[in-house]
């Protein structure tokens, strides 16, 4: 949690502060000043008396108690300044920009830790080391620029990177967007992503905090903690974007299972996200323009009217909004008839509404007034206006501006002349509006925030009741992948209907159960990893000969233990698979099975634990849905039962958590039940 003295500090120091405003010490100083900073401010240079107008002593000892450090000084002069200002004058706020620490090596991981215990030791909090800072209403303790505009209904932006923040900063200034807080992290040595936006969510207030918060991650330690804090938020209200970024490694076990070879981190981060109702970005544009977009009225439909004065725009418009599920609806009717009546010849009504290179100011304003008040069908209003650089535009952009405060409507404004009428555009930000200059890249992040799923709150589901037998299973299993008639026996306890099944190890077995068998049936190699890839998997056996001569086959594979008989059942291919990551929790994972899964990668994925609902919502996400609902006459699956069967999973895995990685597949499913032909499991407790 981060301590109060450093959210609202009443007295800062600058260790490291000088005159020279191109060095970190200087710059944090100059921002200080030309920010406000309503407190005492002091600052620790051995070389001068005063430095930018303020008082300035020889060394930390001879400053009086102070609420904030801001640390500007080589990494291995920091501890002793850490500890004097720890232990004598009871400074609980700490922001160290110093690098050369954990990011550097073991040397400097060492004295970050011991940096850290000092700080602990007081109950203080830490930004960094190796960050630019934080800025918020009360201060802006960054050496970077530009300060962005501070306003309580702006963004809350956390940042793993203060390269990035910085880059981010700028381009959202360009398009008018502004900032109730930036926090970036550094090292994360104390205070990481996860403590800010617990901060953030204990502090929350309906009426005064942003509702909308935006991070840049690189790592995520504590992702219980991160979910909880993001889910919360998301609970409360507020909209969250994200960039995780480094999450494209695969997964350190790709090869034991078909999960494995799927589940990668990356995998992981869009479960999380998914579940914590962040919306994912892949880059500081798409982040900043999802940004905007929210910060703006709610789209309450997928309608838009796009206005536009040219063509080209305007259709790249259409087509990214089309493919992303918005509509373009056709306007007709005697409305539109009217409206043309207004335009000049050769506009066009239909939507887009193209009112032509010449279009004017006044008839901007009739075509908005027609979206908001005759076209009922209309949700929301794109407008794309530019300039050829021959007229001035400002009477245009006084338009958008009074019809984006006074519409029931959301209007976004699409201005993409940046250079033409670059001095239209600022004074058209500067009266508090927000600017988008890529109708592609809005198309896309509009849609995005559309298709966002809303995290709601929803009532708990009864889990199974065989917890203890499943525990004495669990509890007597060593680490490792473990029998097929083990692993049987979990799915059992949990009510997943499982292939009735024989293990044979030797001749004496076979001749055993042959008075059993009905015929046909499959024979399953058990031992190696993946049966089809040694061949150990035989179909459609048909009677005792074959099943002798097959079974002999089988057990000369390397590592055949023995061979499964199955009965030769039908249905359609399903896949279940389930993986824990380092200390993220389980994720679900669910496609058409067989081979299918590995080479077509249509999968959908969620977090535990998961309800009936989110199965259901699982299933729905895949592209192969339609072949699962049954189309061109072909019955389709149970889909209620195939999303009761993933939540059985999802409770299996809650129960026994020291369940790394699960694989089913295939289920073969038909309209009327779905049963478990092969299962795998590992353990690693």
């Amino acid at each position: 949690m981060l301590h109060p003295k450093l959210i609202d500090p009443k007295s800062i120091v600058v260790i490291g502060g000088s005159d020279n405003i191109h060095s970190p010490g200087g710059r944090v100083l100059k921002n200080l000043i030309d920010h406000n900073f309503r407190g005492e401010l002091l600052v620790v240079n051995p070389k001068q008396k005063m430095v930018q107008g303020i008082q300035s002593y020889n060394n930390v000892n001879e400053i009086p108690k102070v609420d904030v450090a801001i640390v500007a000084i080589a990494a291995k002069y920091v501890k002793e300044s850490i500890r004097i200002l720890t232990q004598q004058k009871e400074t609980k706020g700490f922001i160290i920009f110093s690098a050369g620490f954990s990011e550097k090596d073991d040397t400097g991981a060492k004295l970050e830790h011991e940096i850290v215990e000092l700080i602990n030791g007081v109950g203080g909090s830490l930004l960094g080391p190796n960050n630019i800072g934080l800025i918020n209403k009360n201060y802006a303790g960054v050496f970077t620029t530009p300060i962005p505009k501070l306003d309580t209904s702006g963004v809350d932006f956390i940042s793993g990177s203060g390269a990035t923040a910085v880059f981010i900063i700028e381009a959202a200034k360009s398009m008018g967007l502004t900032f109730s807080s930036v926090y970036t992290v550094g090292n994360s040595a104390q205070i990481g992503v996860e403590e800010v936006l617990e901060y953030l969510d204990n502090s929350f207030n309906e009426h005064k905090s942003s509702k909308v918060k935006l991070l840049y991650i690189e790592s995520i330690k504590n992702p219980i903690k991160f979910l909880k804090h993001t889910t919360s938020l998301s609970i409360k209200g507020c909209k969250i974007a994200a960039i995780k970024a480094g999450s494209s490694e695969a997964g350190s076990r790709a090869a034991s299972s078909h999960t494995g070879a799927i589940a990668n981190s990356d995998v992981f981060t869009d479960a999380l996200f998914k579940k914590a109702g962040i919306i994912r970005c892949f880059g500081r544009n798409e982040l900043i323009t999802v940004a905007g977009i929210l910060l703006q009225q709610e789209t309450k439909g997928k309608n838009i009217a796009i206005i536009t004065h040219a063509g080209g725009p305007a259709v790249m418009l259409t087509d990214v909004l089309s493919k992303n599920g918005l509509k373009i609806p056709d306007l007709k009717g005697k409305d539109c008839d009217a409206l043309l009546n207004d335009l000049f010849d050769g506009s066009s009504v239909t939507n887009p509404i193209d009112f032509l290179a010449t279009g004017t100011a006044e008839q901007l304003e009739i075509i908005i007034d027609y979206c908001e008040n005759k076209f009922n069908e209309i949700d929301a209003i794109a407008v794309i206006f530019g300039s050829p650089g021959l007229t001035s535009v400002n009477d245009v952009y006084d338009v958008l501006d009074n019809k984006i405060k006074s519409s029931k409507k959301p209007i976004y404004a699409i201005l993409p002349s940046v250079v033409n009428v670059q001095d239209e555009i600022k004074e058209f930000i500067n009266k508090g509006n927000i600017t988008f200059q890529d109708e592609v890249l809005f198309g896309n992040a509009l849609a995005k925030v559309y298709n966002h799923t809303i995290l709601k709150n929803t009532k708990k589901e009864d889990t199974i009741i065989s917890k203890a037998q499943i525990r004495k299973v669990i509890e007597q299993l060593p680490n490792g992948f473990i029998p097929s008639k083990m692993a049987v026996n979990l799915l059992e306890h949990v009510g997943i209907k499982f292939a009735k099944q024989f293990e044979i190890k030797n001749k004496e077995d076979l001749q055993s159960a042959l008075s059993s068998i009905k015929y046909p049936v499959v024979l399953k190699v058990e031992g190696p990893l993946h049966k089809s890839d040694v061949g150990g998997v035989v179909l459609n056996i048909s009677n005792d000969q074959e099943l002798r001569d097959n079974f002999d086959k089988l057990m000369l594979i390397d590592g055949a233990k023995s061979v499964l008989i199955q009965p030769m059942l039908k249905g359609m291919e399903l896949f279940i698979g389930a993986k824990k990551e380092s200390n993220y929790p389980h994720v679900v994972l669910c496609g058409l099975g067989g081979i299918f899964v590995e080479v077509l990668k249509d999968i959908s994925v969620s977090m535990v634990p998961v309800t009936h609902n989110v199965g259901l919502k699982m299933i729905s996400d895949l592209k192969a849905f339609p072949i699962l609902k049954g189309i061109r006459g072909q019955k389709g699956i149970n889909l209620d039962l195939y999303a009761e069967i993933i939540k059985k999973i999802s409770d299996l895995l809650v129960i026994a958590p020291e369940i790394a990685e699960l694989d089913i597949n295939p289920l073969l499913a038909t309209d009327q039940d779905i049963i478990a032909v092969d299962v795998r499991i590992r353990i690693e407790k």
